[in-house]
């Protein structure tokens, strides 16, 4: 049962995302007003949240002017979002805002440029209104970093939100945003989203933009949609997705929007039920329990549920590999004067990537396919997956990571990030959603993987399921 809450902000900020856009559309709403609440419930709630880092109010406001030009190059559209502020997380480039990757070597750091995706989201209509805070460079499950400090849970601000996109997450779950950008390479996309009450997607590498401007091949780490609501993040999908020529892993965007499969879900769905994958990662007993419960809600829906769960063969150290080499293309070749302010895990990240020998890397491309194989026949017979996101509820702010989960010691900081592996090794989508809460009041979120560049299905199936809970409007909240 969700806890008691209250929502003190501008009552626009209640509004989903996409009763918004329809209001702007219509004309009913400006989007000068919904900037203005938006900076407005920015400056009620930041000091005790800390997500919203950077503020471009000026920027934005003079956005707002561009808008039409915008529209008449999209051919008189307002674009997917007509003109709702949004946040990017500060790993992305947005031209003449500070944007310091969470590390001191860029602290001052303005770029001249906007990353390409920021570009889309704004010839969408998006009105961007300030980047959201990330652990350094996005290495962490816990959001806080050397420039800014710690972003903490709306829903106890004595816990931690998740990472690396705990920024996104919260300025979603305080009403700071309607929408917010996010990326995921160990679950950062979709952590924060179990821990903060609302959705995040990790897309099929190239849906919604591509890897890293000098490791464009890279298909580990993503950018994504986090929203609200199911319906909200098929909205920001649908504005981020499309071909760049410049990112060369980007597709081109479906032929009908993903909103529509949201609108058209069909309660009658196969999932495939394996809280821990197999025995591949520990759950607490209570998670676990929220999790059945909601599925069952699904089943008396119209849902059809089986626990079953396909052969993971080395999945541990295919993915380790392949986060390593990650970490060494990107972190890894910053210069010295860079390097010498990360903090400790980050630099043991990079520094197994540079002993990363070639029959490792090997090893894992072909561990991958056979995994990739495996996942995708299995989905055959199944809609999505489901699994846990992580096995425990948020811990406090303070402590970097869980050392234990339901008993199991975690021998590395990214051991009790387990179940984020899967989708990212095999490139399938996956998302993260509300299902229920701990007996302490805190969010629990299921994760359901779905099939080759199946995130309309995988939409769907989240719909239904989100039908069936109840759960679709439970942020945003004043922090507690």
């Amino acid at each position: 049962m969700k806890p008691e809450t209250a929502f003190t902000g501008p009552e626009l900020c209640r509004l989903s995302a996409a009763d918004a856009v329809a209001l702007l559309k219509k004309g009913d709403v400006k989007p000068s007003e919904l900037l203005e609440a938006s900076l407005t419930r920015i400056e009620q709630v930041e000091a005790g949240i800390n997500a919203v880092v950077t503020v471009c109010a000026e920027r934005a406001r003079e956005s707002l002017a561009d808008l039409d030009a915008r529209a008449r190059r999209n051919g008189g559209k307002p674009g997917w979002l007509g003109g709702l502020p949004i946040a990017i997380k500060d790993l992305n480039d947005v031209a003449g805002v500070r944007t310091t990757y969470g590390t001191k070597g860029f602290a001052d750091h303005v770029p001249e440029t906007s990353d390409p995706l920021v570009e889309r989201l704004e010839d969408n209509g998006g009105i961007i209104v300030g980047k959201t805070n990330t652990p350094e460079f996005g290495a962490g499950g816990n959001t806080f970093n050397d420039v800014f400090g710690m972003t903490r849970n709306p829903w106890d601000t004595r816990k931690n939100a998740g990472g690396s996109s705990g920024g996104a997450a919260v300025s979603l779950a305080a009403g700071e945003v309607w929408l917010s950008h996010g990326s995921d390479l160990a679950g950062s996309l979709r952590t924060p989203a179990a821990y903060c009450g609302i959705v995040g997607l990790r897309t099929s590498p190239g849906r919604a933009g591509g890897g890293s401007v000098k490791a464009a091949f890279q298909n580990a780490g993503v950018q994504g949609p986090m929203a609200r609501d199911i319906l909200d993040t098929a909205l920001f999908l649908d504005a981020m997705a499309g071909y760049d020529p410049r990112q060369p892993l980007t597709i081109d965007a479906p032929a009908e929007p993903f909103q529509k499969a949201v609108r058209e879900a069909d309660a009658r769905v196969r999932i495939a039920w394996a809280p821990t994958l197999g025995g591949f990662a520990p759950v607490e007993a209570e998670i676990e329990q929220v999790m059945r419960a909601a599925l069952e809600k699904a089943e008396r829906n119209g849902a059809r549920v089986e626990e079953a769960c396909p052969d993971l063969p080395e999945l541990e150290p295919t993915y380790v590999t392949l986060r390593a080499l990650t970490w060494e293309a990107g972190p890894g070749r910053q210069p010295p004067h860079i390097q010498r302010h990360f903090k400790a895990t980050l630099a043991e990240n990079i520094e197994v990537g540079r002993n990363l020998t070639v029959d490792q890397v090997v090893d894992a491309e072909r561990n991958r396919t056979a995994l990739y194989h495996n996942c995708r026949r299995f989905l055959e017979s199944h809609d999505v997956l489901a699994t846990a996101v992580v096995g425990l509820e948020p811990q406090a702010v303070e402590k970097e990571y869980p050392t234990e989960v339901a008993g199991e010691k975690m021998r590395t900081y990214v051991d009790w990030l387990k179940f984020s592996f899967l989708a990212t090794a095999t490139t399938l989508p996956a998302l993260s959603m509300p299902c229920g809460f701990t007996e302490s009041g805190m969010p629990v979120g299921i994760q359901l993987i779905g099939p080759p560049r199946g995130e309309a299905r995988l939409l769907a199936v989240a719909r239904a399921i989100e039908d069936a809970t109840g759960l679709a409007a439970i942020t945003p909240i004043d922090p507690r």
